[in-house]
């Protein structure tokens, strides 16, 4: 594969800011000159990941992870260094330039770019359809207006799309588009044989007859698609009595990983706006439609720990609006133990007495004041949960409460804070009509007989990463001093010799590393010193260097001690060697003497010597 030249990458990282690729992933508030946010990388209640736009370096506090806006994109979205450039230049219109002055082919292109940029052009390639003059956009408006009672401008903000009955020359167009095989097998978008030749003919759209909604996953980026079955669907469709049908997983779309329109909402949900969680996308259009913009949905599958987990990088507080019949109800208890395992604020919203309210029909109906009329009569998790699972408890028996109090028990032991599992307990037995202290009781012997004997902190302790380096070692010191203070680069070269510098630590190879090119006059400057780099383990302990301000304000006398450690430590072991030779001498011994005082002596001079760069600065 081409290589991206160096003076591409260093004017991406100055042209792009970090906290603009950032806040796609995760939800950034202002903290004095930094930003701060919920840390992308391990699960937390407070915020520790810190985001420096000046410099271009985020760290967080809590795991320590840290590195640069192209760290950033490869570890969140598990790519490679060349993908992570290109994905960057082409959201944020930056040209890409390889060695050679020529770019990569479609063939050496990675899949996963092709798959979003085969889906970019099929949503567009959908809605063109969908808006142009021919039979099926011209169902597929009337159907969306005058049956779905959508707006035609949600149509447009959405890009909702028709796939015509009939092949609509999809495949064609990317076929001349020159997309790799490997990325028209894998894109979903067709039904292919595993070893037909790729032909035109071979190209069967997966899709027809059908409505077509993207979904783009929470950074906006078309991933799939939702297709609605209509009359125009084919008898000959494979899944032709499915009234959805969703694009198969792919490199690009696992439903378990995704929240249909998170990318929107996720900017509109904050304190007072939660999240509202409906069952399917036409739902959450439907809110969007009536002004209620942090509706979300899962992809057609139940809710997965994943998807809680991606919604809590953006705010804590979630409404729960499910189909109030039975399956819409044990969806909601599926649901439950999992958001309070993932630390989310959940409350379920519901009509009281009504028998099954639809989310779509009723905004339809009754727009935003429904909505408000909902919050009204909203349930807590632990209301909701009792009245699930006894909805009459003042005619229970004490056999059916202590049924119903075991099934809550399972919910409370997914809540980590003991604070919170107290309060939840003592709500429940309110509800349940039972007294607090025997719910307290029963909540201990069941984590005794589940092996719970003891609990784990809130927030356990961090295992620090491999990548950390020993903070108190001269080399971490003296890597910090090159950093921050460049003109004592040189210096420092001149008068450390590379056998007193301790090779075996990420420190002190970059330290090694950095001094040669100062000492060789070829030192990039640290706003390009990703080229001096060769792993993420590198790139993240210079980033955490750079990120903050060094905790010295004399750079010159960390110098001079680094140089007197590093010294000491090199000399004193040899000369403690020769002192124990000499007092162990006898006629037999393989050294010398008069070798072994000689070599003392220069030793001995050698530590002496006082070690002051002040004149070569």
């Amino acid at each position: 594969m081409p290589v991206i030249k160096p003076t591409c990458v260093r004017d991406l990282k100055l042209r792009v800011n970090i906290a603009d690729v950032i806040s796609r992933v995760v939800t950034l508030r202002k903290a004095g000159a930094r930003m701060k946010g919920l840390c992308p990388f391990h699960n937390e209640k407070t915020p520790s990941f810190h985001v420096d736009p000046d410099k271009g370096f985020y760290k967080c506090f809590g795991c320590g992870q840290a590195g640069d806006v192209i760290t950033f994109v490869r570890e969140t979205e598990q790519l490679g260094f060349t993908e992570a450039v290109e994905a960057i230049g082409q959201r944020f219109s930056v040209e890409i330039e390889y060695e050679q002055g020529s770019g990569p082919s479609r063939e050496e292109r990675s899949l996963r770019q092709e798959n979003f940029d085969i889906h970019e052009l099929a949503a567009e390639h959908y809605h063109q359809t969908y808006r142009g003059d021919n039979p099926t956009g011209e169902y597929m408006r009337r159907y969306w207006i005058e049956e779905r009672q959508f707006t035609p401008e949600l149509a447009e903000e959405f890009k909702v799309g028709a796939a015509a009955p009939t092949d609509d020359g999809l495949g064609a167009l990317l076929l001349k588009r020159k997309f790799s095989e490997a990325a028209l097998r894998q894109c979903g978008l067709f039904y292919i044989r595993d070893h037909a030749a790729l032909t035109l003919h071979s190209l069967r759209p997966r899709f027809r007859g059908r409505l077509m909604i993207p979904i783009r996953d929470h950074q906006g980026r078309v991933v799939a698609f939702t297709a609605r079955q209509s009359d125009l669907t084919p008898q000959d469709d494979p899944a032709r009595e499915a009234k959805y049908v969703n694009s198969p997983e792919t490199p690009i779309f696992i439903k378990g990983n995704l929240l249909f329109n998170l990318d929107r909402a996720r900017t509109a949900a904050k304190e007072g706006h939660p999240f509202v969680l409906v069952e399917g996308q036409l739902d959450a259009l439907r809110c969007w439609s009536v002004g209620l913009k942090t509706a979300i949905a899962p992809q057609g599958t139940s809710i997965t720990e994943t998807q809680l987990v991606l919604l809590r990088r953006y705010h804590t507080q979630v409404e729960c609006f499910f189909d109030s019949d039975t399956a819409g109800q044990k969806a909601a208890l599926r649901f439950l133990p999992m958001a309070l395992k993932a630390g989310l604020e959940v409350r379920f919203l519901s009509l009281g007495g009504q028998e099954k309210v639809d989310p779509d029909i009723l905004f339809l109906q009754r727009g935003l004041a429904a909505y408000e009329e909902l919050q009204k009569g909203s349930l807590s998790a632990m209301a909701y949960a009792c009245q699930s699972l006894l909805p009459e408890p003042e005619k229970a028996s004490a056999e059916q409460k202590s049924r119903a109090s075991h099934g809550l028990l399972e919910l409370v032991v997914a809540i980590e804070s003991d604070v919170s599992r107290s309060e939840f307990l003592n709500e429940a037995a309110t509800h349940l009509r039972i007294t607090p202290s025997g719910l307290h009781t029963d909540f201990e012997r069941f984590l005794s007989n589940r092996g719970q004997y003891t609990r784990k902190p809130e927030e356990a302790p961090l295992t620090p990463p491999a990548n950390v380096a020993d903070k108190d070692t001269p080399e971490f010191h003296l890597l910090m001093v090159c950093l921050h203070y460049e003109s004592m680069g040189k210096p420092l070269a001149t008068h450390l010799p590379h056998d007193w510098i301790d090779a075996g630590n990420i420190a002190g190879r970059l330290l090694n590393r950095f001094l040669s090119e100062f000492e060789q006059d070829n030192w990039p400057g640290k706003e390009h010193i990703g080229e001096l780099l060769e792993n993420p383990e590198e790139e993240a302990l210079i980033a955490t260097l750079l990120f903050d301000n060094p905790p010295f304000e004399d750079p010159l006398k960390v110098a001079n001690e680094g140089l007197r450690l590093l010294r000491s430590r090199f000399y004193e072991p040899r000369l403690r060697q020769i002192e124990l030779d000499l007092a162990n001498y006898h006629a037999d011994s393989n050294s010398d003497p008069i070798s072994l005082l000689k070599d003392r002596s220069v030793i001995q001079r050698q530590l002496r010597q006082p070690l002051d760069l002040s004149a070569a600065v």
